[in-house]
C-alpha cells in the first residue's frame, strides 16, 4: 500500500534530518508528537481528518482507508506497554485499516521545548490485537452509598504491550511492521518475519466484589486458539540496522 511506505519514508527522512518534536508550551504535554506526525502528513498533499480529543484512531485519511494512532514515549520512562483509556488496540476499525505510530523521545533534552526522535515502530493494529469484533463502552451502576445517590462507572482502562516489548531488534531503529500479504514498493528492504499466535482462552465478562476488593475474570475457550498471524518488518532499503524478532 504506497500510503504506509510513503507516510513510513517521510518519518524516516525527519529523524535522519534531525527534525524534532516541539512543544509550543509547557502546558502540551499530550499533543507534540502528534503535531510532529501531522508535519509529516501535510507534506503527502493528502487530505486527512484532524485528531480530536475521543477520536479513534487519530488521523483519518480521507481517500484511502488508513487511519494513524499515536503514541509518544518518554525516555526514560515505560517502553513495555502503555495505557489506552478507551480503546483495545485493534487494526480494523469503521472501515479503515488503523496503523500505530510509537515514538520515543528524550525526556529531559538540552533544549526543553525540542525533542529528538531516537527511535519509531508503525505498526499493524492486528500486530498488537487481531481481534476486530470487541466494542468499548463505558457503563455504570447507581444506587450506591449509604444513600443509594451515588453512581459507579465502569471506565476501562487497557494496559497494552508495546511493539518495543514484543520485539528485538527495534530500539534505536526505525521500523515498520505489516501484515505478511501486505504489497509494498522497493523503497523498503525486510529485515524480519514475526508470528504472534493466539492465546487458549479469551476473558468473556469480569465482576468487582466490592467488600473484598477483588477482580474476578471469567474466561471462555478461544475458538481461534492455536491460530498463526504472520507479519514482516521492513526499514527503508538504505537504513542500515539489526534483523527484527520476536522476543522469547
Amino acid at each position: 500500500m504506497e500510503i504506509i511506505t510513503d507516510v513510513f519514508s517521510l518519518c524516516y527522512k525527519a529523524i535522519r534530518t534531525g527534525i524534532p518534536i516541539t512543544r509550543e508550551s509547557t502546558k502540551d504535554k499530550e499533543y507534540h508528537f502528534q503535531n510532529w506526525f501531522k508535519s509529516r502528513l501535510l507534506t503527502l498533499n493528502r487530505p486527512f481528518d484532524e485528531p480530536g480529543r475521543n477520536t479513534y484512531p487519530d488521523f483519518k485519511m480521507v481517500r484511502e482507508t488508513v487511519g494513524f494512532e499515536l503514541k509518544g514515549l518518554q525516555t526514560p520512562g515505560r517502553i513495555k506497554n502503555y495505557d489506552s483509556n478507551s480503546q483495545v488496540p485493534t487494526g480494523f476499525h469503521n472501515g479503515r485499516e488503523v496503523y500505530y505510530v510509537f515514538g520515543r523521545y528524550d525526556k529531559t533534552p538540552l533544549d526543553p521545548k525540542k525533542y529528538p526522535v531516537m527511535d519509531l515502530i508503525i505498526c499493524h493494529g492486528d500486530f498488537l490485537n487481531a481481534d476486530h469484533d470487541y466494542v468499548h463502552k463505558n457503563k455504570s451502576v447507581k444506587q450506591f452509598g449509604s444513600y443509594g445517590d451515588i453512581m459507579i462507572r465502569d471506565r476501562k482502562m487497557y494496559v497494552c504491550p508495546t511493539p518495543y516489548a514484543l520485539t528485538e531488534g527495534t530500539e534505536g531503529q526505525i521500523t515498520l511492521i505489516t501484515p505478511k500479504d501486505l504489497a509494498l514498493d522497493n523503497r523498503l528492504r525486510q529485515v524480519g518475519d514475526l508470528k504472534r499466535t493466539e492465546c487458549d482462552k479469551l476473558i468473556k465478562s469480569y465482576e468487582f466484589d466490592l467488600e473484598t476488593n477483588e477482580l474476578i475474570s471469567h474466561k471462555i475457550p478461544n475458538p481461534n486458539a492455536g491460530r498463526i498471524h504472520e507479519f514482516k518488518a521492513y526499514r527503508v532499503k538504505e537504513d542500515e540496522g539489526p534483523l527484527v524478532k520476536m522476543r522469547d
